[in-house]
């Protein structure tokens, strides 16, 4: 059966960074309706390990039109109040994954990340992008501040983070963002004014 999916009135396609990695060069973009199958097929193929590990509420991800329609909903239109906001996340200019941003209030935002193709897991694209993805939110949206809620037993996102912000808070969420079952969190909170010390010590990295 086709499905037939409305497509949200898009913006002319941007780039919001790259950078060269072991894997090839990675790169943000905004996410386009053509990208939309790909992660539908994720939540949806990925297998019960992968979600569990990642603490998926499987009610709150609902059915795959449920996704299809919440990452609709985040393709880039340029109005100024847009909730969710989704880049993809390209590898030598292939589909390799995408990040979503959910947008509340000035203070109150909070995003997700997803290296949908296995292979490319664990590969440093997190890290590469980190700087060039907080960038695109801050300069896509007026927000003030973002929010980083991790799973505490998430190792290898939290590894991620602490090499550009520290862990703020640990305490339980009932109600943690997205499609998240309730558990243990890291709190991390990002300013605008951090962004330029992202940059430096992704140089600093690399030059070690």
């Amino acid at each position: 059966m086709k499905v037939t999916i409305s497509q949200p009135r898009e913006q002319p396609r941007s780039l919001h960074g790259s950078a060269k990695t072991r894997v090839g060069v990675a790169a943000l973009r905004d996410l386009g309706p053509e990208d939309v199958e790909d992660i539908v097929a994720y939540w949806y193929t990925s297998g019960d390990q992968h979600l569990d590990s990642l603490g998926i509420d499987r009610t709150r991800l609902g059915t795959p039109e449920d996704t299809r329609q919440r990452i609709l909903r985040g393709v880039r239109t340029g109005a100024p109040d847009q909730q969710s906001l989704a880049l993809a996340i390209t590898v030598d200019g292939a589909f390799a994954g995408y990040t979503l941003l959910n947008r509340y209030t000035l203070e109150i935002n909070y995003s997700h990340w997803h290296i949908t193709d296995p292979r490319l897991r664990a590969s440093g694209l997190s890290t590469a992008l980190y700087p060039h993805r907080i960038k695109a939110y801050f300069d896509l949206t007026p927000m003030e501040r973002l929010i980083h809620q991790t799973r505490t037993r998430n190792i290898g996102v939290n590894r991620m983070l602490d090499r550009y912000v520290p862990v703020a808070e640990t305490r339980y969420i009932e109600d943690p963002d997205g499609v998240a079952l309730p558990g243990e969190f890291h709190l991390r909170y990002v300013l605008r004014r951090d962004i330029p010390s992202f940059f430096e010590k992704l140089a600093a990295g690399a030059a070690k």
